[in-house]
């Protein structure tokens, strides 16, 4: 089956991890960061294909998505749907 999210998918992969992995820089270029903790204290998760996760933002009920990077395991860049 012929997934055409695929190659744009593995391309942002492959900027976030090659990019600077602490959470300071992270923060810089794209404000609120969390971590795998944080992250299910503040979001409902309701679909994942990396490196996007859908989800809920429990404080108000907002939908959106949220990037994330695989080690550190940092989540960041919520846009609202």
């Amino acid at each position: 089956m012929h997934d055409p999210t695929e190659a744009p998918r593995k391309e942002r992969i492959a900027e976030i991890n090659a990019g600077a992995s602490d959470r300071e820089a992270l923060e810089a270029k794209y404000g609120e960061v969390w971590s795998t903790s944080e992250i299910l204290l503040a979001f409902d998760i309701t679909g994942f294909m990396a490196p996007y996760v859908a989800c809920k933002r429990k404080s108000d009920g907002v939908k959106g998505t949220l990037e994330f990077r695989h080690s550190p395991r940092f989540y960041f860049n919520f846009q609202e749907e």
